[in-house]
């Protein structure tokens, strides 16, 4: 279980992370809906998440969001590298009703994000653009490339589900054990 703490005059936040758990997740952020969206990662990607944030959503979610993002990134990056015997590249499609999204997953120890998903707005009474912020401190705290492409959908709380699904899906892929990869580079090391 790998365990970061964070705290600033924003925001103060506690993550365990079992990267090989079974997907059973305790999200307290004072966010709902994020709530949400996090233990569907959880549950998806089979990583066990513990995750409390007290933060300053009296002015709004913006900063729990992201800094719980750059928590959960530090957690993966510590359970992840060194990199050695794992797939490393993935993708999913996820569908949820009428959305459709993609993630593409590269473990590379760099961090790069591309996030097509247009969508503008709230579901509840969460600010939809967060997501992009959340997943921006995932990727720059882990070292992760991600793509994450809303192939089609109209309701927003579908679409951003599908996003943290799929992207706990292509995660799960992407750190599945295989002895005969040995380091997954060319180079010798990531």
């Amino acid at each position: 279980m790998t365990k970061i703490s964070r705290k600033t005059k924003e925001t103060d936040i506690v993550v365990e992370l079992n990267l090989y758990g079974t997907g059973v997740s305790n999200i307290s952020t004072g966010i709902g809906f994020f709530d949400h969206m996090l233990e569907a990662f959880s549950k998806h990607s089979l990583v066990d998440l513990n995750v409390t944030c007290k933060g300053d959503t009296h002015i709004d979610f913006h900063h729990s969001v992201e800094d719980v993002g750059i928590v959960i990134g530090q957690a993966l990056k510590e359970a992840i590298f060194p990199i050695e015997n794992v797939e490393r590249y993935s993708n999913a499609v996820v569908v949820m009703d009428e959305a459709a999204v993609e993630s593409c997953l590269d473990l590379s120890n760099r961090a790069y994000l591309v996030y097509d998903v247009a969508l503008s707005g709230k579901v509840g009474e969460f600010d939809v653009e967060l997501s992009e912020e959340f997943f921006r401190a995932v990727v720059s705290s882990a070292g992760l490339t991600l793509h994450v492409e809303c192939k089609r959908g109209k309701n927003k709380h579908h679409i951003l589900e599908a996003v943290f699904k799929s992207f706990a899906v292509a995660l799960r892929r992407s750190i599945a054990k295989n002895e005969r990869v040995g380091i997954p580079s060319t180079k010798g090391v990531l």
